[in-house]
């Protein structure tokens, strides 16, 4: 086995440690979702078509994913064609498939397997969208929310670096007396609005904090009510862009551009 240890390794041993903990298990699947993983393909994707190969084990069919590719050239003894997915796409392929996730398996730490059932949970999971509200703002207060919220967030906000420059975290009372917490984005890029507002739905999803609420909102950062969220709220710097890969994306990697299951 690898003797690196990943961020998947690390949320699968926690799990592992405390099998009845929800958070940890949620972490673990957040960690599977947002990660960039191995795909091993029968051959060579063509185009936007991809054909995993998959493996008839006694449970059931499984597709085989990897945290890193030499745990992949480890499984397979040498090269083999793959795709490198966001482990979020994949679960999307598998949805309603009736096909499994072998993860890592025989190479790591993390070697588990991961039942069709849990693809759909997964996949239908990272399809929830947030619901549109309107409310007016009338007095922001220190936020009060659990760390494992904190903690969520940051990890978010922390991969979207050039999305947005800043986020603020406060609570909130809005016209008519309703409570709870507000996360303004500041000079968001123009279009991702709804990908920032998904990912930050996924974060309090994926803290195991049951019937959490948090309004998410688009400021410029000059807007009076940025200034006054500002005053009492937590601030969260987002990185600075990475530099632009303008090489053609490989299939998967273009959100507009899913790759297909043949």
């Amino acid at each position: 086995m690898s003797d690196v240890v990943t961020l998947l390794d690390a949320a699968h041993a926690a799990v592992s440690a405390d099998p009845g903990n929800e958070a940890l298990r949620l972490r673990f699947f957040e960690r599977l979702a947002d990660g960039e993983m191995v795909l091993l393909l029968e051959r060579e994707a063509e185009g936007e078509s991809l054909e995993p190969k998959v493996f008839d084990l006694e449970d059931g069919p499984v597709v085989l994913v990897f945290d890193r590719e030499e745990r992949l050239a480890s499984f397979t003894g040498g090269i083999a064609p793959y795709a490198a997915l966001p482990g979020r796409v994949i679960a999307g392929l598998l949805k309603g498939q009736g096909i499994g996730m072998g993860v890592n398996l025989g190479v790591a730490p993390s070697s588990m397997l991961l039942p069709p059932e849990a693809m759909d949970w997964l996949a239908e999971t990272l399809e929830e969208a947030p619901e549109e509200v309107e409310a007016l703002p009338q007095e922001f207060l220190p936020p009060s929310v659990p760390e494992a919220v904190i903690a969520a967030l940051d990890a978010k906000l922390a991969r979207a670096g050039g999305l947005a420059v800043a986020a603020l975290l406060a609570g909130v009372v809005y016209k008519g007396g309703r409570r709870g917490h507000l996360l303004a984005l500041l000079d968001a890029v123009e279009g991702a609005e709804g990908a920032l507002a998904r990912a930050m739905n996924e974060a309090l999803v994926f803290s195991g904090i049951e019937a959490g609420e948090l309004d998410v909102v688009f400021l410029p950062s000059v807007a009076p009510v940025a200034r006054s969220m500002g005053r009492v709220a937590l601030k969260f710097d987002l990185p600075a862009p990475e530099v632009q890969d303008l090489s053609p994306a490989a299939p998967g990697m273009d959100p507009s551009r899913p790759p297909k299951l043949r």
